[in-house]
């Protein structure tokens, strides 16, 4: 009896590092090491809307497909919605999920006219164009969708009286296309799989502006569902991680989750794929984001342990940086020259984007070797910024490079604004490159401007039917455009397929960057007025600008705990704020 228990103690320290990962104990030891646990979520949603179908002879009884389903396939005679193709016609619906999101697509299916699987053509897309469009894989064009990082357009085999699952992209609509002659299917669900990071938005911001309170909202949406296994920038294409994307992202993570552990995985891994002396992405650009991402996540998290991790590629690639930097302050950083992309035409403007991004990693680089007691590798990085200061280069009247130049102190922000970043309001703004464009405006003191321009600029994507923000967008295409969630009528664009340019023409175009998310970290640095003073969120100093505002109210999340937030203007015209923090943290108004 007592070998017996000690048989079964055993069995049961053995596995239990299987049943954690979700494992029944059948499982034995031959399976240890190479089980791993999902951390995100799955949830099925029903469509919202039917945006189109073929008619209502070759689809009937499609509202059922907009009723809550049970995954369970039964051999019943319930009504189901019935797909019938005849010898010449093709029976075609759309579906709208509502949202953007990340996942796939579960089908339950009755009977058929077929005792075969019958075969369908499934399309996701992020417009209602998209999942209508033909791929094109060999190159990229405007008007045609890719499999690019993602499947998008698949033709399968369906059960009868069965489930299936399809798919793993980033979609709001979906397509289905019963595809062979004289045939009939009969769909009774068509749910949407949810996949996501399962985390609370600790970070909030509601205040008088309803637009302002979507646009921030919708930038910390695209943000999580970009937080899948890693940190990417797009959950239809870039799936993968991009140093330089991501520090938007970090920024919005900071405001919003707090201190994930996405951010310093996915540094970590990035660090493995591209190890000393190669560049992050093949850019140097994306090193000089590296150095400056590490900076922002150590002033927000206070997190000596991780810095210290990293400390040894922190000090090699500023070996690296230090000896591509001449005396006379020339420099010879390999790699594309890479700001964003519709900065690329302008090459004068993109060598003093390029050189002020560099005098900025470099400041950053002094600060945390100063953190790390590494004080001759902070000497080190300081002469690599006075180096380059020595050629300061024109901007070319470049929005991208006047902002850096402002963010990294060797231009004037009052000037970098007034002579260039606010020339033309939003003309010329990025999805990326606008956060920095914003935050030079902060420093310049122009707050009014920039929230008319993310009013403006990012609101135009809402106003086109965007639940999530894009990988670029241009105010010039809102003339004669037609929404994303509707079929383009005659003689309107399409928002999606007829726009686009560099990598991402036509369909090809992600309509989930997270690079886009700049607005949501900046209004809660801004307009809820909270900016770190000590690493670990120690010490916040709370300056907020209302502007055009009666009153904004918030969260920010800290290693603390959550801080809570209310501003107001009273009827002297000044603010007045309620500002509650967790023990551990001072506030400085």
């Amino acid at each position: 009896m007592k070998k017996k228990f000690l048989f079964s103690t055993i069995v049961i320290i053995g596995l239990s590092h299987l049943l954690t990962a979700g494992l029944p104990p059948v499982f034995g030891p031959e399976y240890e090491g190479k089980t791993q646990k999902d951390e995100l979520t799955r949830v099925y949603i029903t469509p919202q809307r039917i945006v189109w179908k073929t008619d209502d002879k070759l689809v009937k009884n499609d509202e059922i497909l907009l009723r809550r389903g049970n995954s369970q396939a039964e051999l019943t005679g319930r009504a189901a919605c019935s797909m019938i193709n005849t010898d010449i016609d093709t029976a075609s619906i759309i579906l709208d999920y509502g949202k953007e999101i990340h996942g796939g697509l579960q089908l339950v299916l009755g009977s058929s006219s077929r005792r075969q699987p019958s075969l369908v053509r499934i399309r996701f897309g992020e417009s209602v164009g998209e999942c209508s469009s033909q791929t094109l894989n060999s190159e990229w064009k405007v008007g045609y969708s890719t499999d690019d990082h993602a499947k998008r357009d698949i033709i399968m085999e369906v059960p009868r009286d069965g489930l299936i699952e399809i798919g793993n992209t980033g979609f709001r609509f979906v397509r289905i296309d019963l595809l062979q002659p004289n045939t009939t299917i009969r769909l009774r669900e068509a749910r949407a799989i949810l996949r996501y990071r399962d985390i609370p938005y600790l970070g909030s911001f509601n205040s008088s502006d309803e637009r302002l309170n979507q646009i921030w909202l919708t930038g910390a949406y695209t943000v999580h569902f970009n937080m899948q296994e890693y940190l990417w920038d797009g959950i239809k294409r870039d799936r993968v991680i991009w140093l330089g994307d991501m520090h938007p992202e970090v920024a919005t993570i900071m405001a919003v989750f707090g201190d994930n552990n996405i951010v310093p995985e996915t540094l970590d891994l990035a660090c493995e794929q591209f190890p000393l002396p190669q560049w992050m992405n093949g850019m140097s650009a994306y090193s000089l984001w590296y150095l400056i991402i590490q900076h922002d996540w150590y002033r927000h998290s206070g997190d000596m342990e991780f810095l210290n991790k990293h400390k040894n590629y922190i000090l090699g690639l500023i070996d690296l940086i230090d000896s591509k930097i001449k005396e006379d302050g020339s420099e010879e950083l390999s790699g594309f020259r890479f700001l964003d992309w519709p900065s690329t035409p302008n090459q004068e403007g993109v060598e003093a984007g390029f050189r002020a991004l560099i005098v900025w990693a470099m400041n950053d680089a002094e600060k945390l070797c100063r953190v790390l007691g590494e004080t001759e590798y902070a000497r080190k990085s300081k002469a690599c910024a006075d180096r380059m200061n020595l050629k300061i280069k024109d901007h070319n009247h470049l929005k991208q490079a006047a902002s850096l130049m402002a963010i990294a102190g060797i231009l004037d922000a009052e000037k970098a604004s007034e002579d260039v970043v606010s020339v033309g309001g939003s003309q010329g703004f990025s999805t990326f490159y606008g956060y920095y464009m914003l935050q030079a405006q902060a420093l310049a003191g122009q707050y009014q401007t920039a929230m008319d321009i993310i009013r403006e600029y990012w609101g135009g994507m809402l106003d086109m039917g965007a639940t999530t923000f894009w990988e670029d967008f241009n105010m010039e295409w809102l003339e004669n455009a037609a929404r994303l969630d509707e079929v383009t009528p005659s003689g309107k664009k399409d928002i999606h397929g007829d726009f686009g340019a560099f990598c991402y023409p036509g369909y090809r175009h992600s309509f989930c960057h997270g690079w886009s998310s700049g607005p949501t970290a900046w209004m809660t640095e801004h307009i809820l007025g909270v900016k770190i003073l000590e690493p670990g969120c120690k010490i916040l100093k709370i300056e907020p600008y209302l502007g055009d505002l009666d009153w904004v109210e918030g969260t920010f999340p800290t290693p603390y705990g959550v801080v809570e937030i209310k501003h107001f203007i009273d009827n002297n015209g000044k603010i007045n704020s309620t500002i509650k923090a967790p023990k551990g943290i001072k506030i400085i108004k």
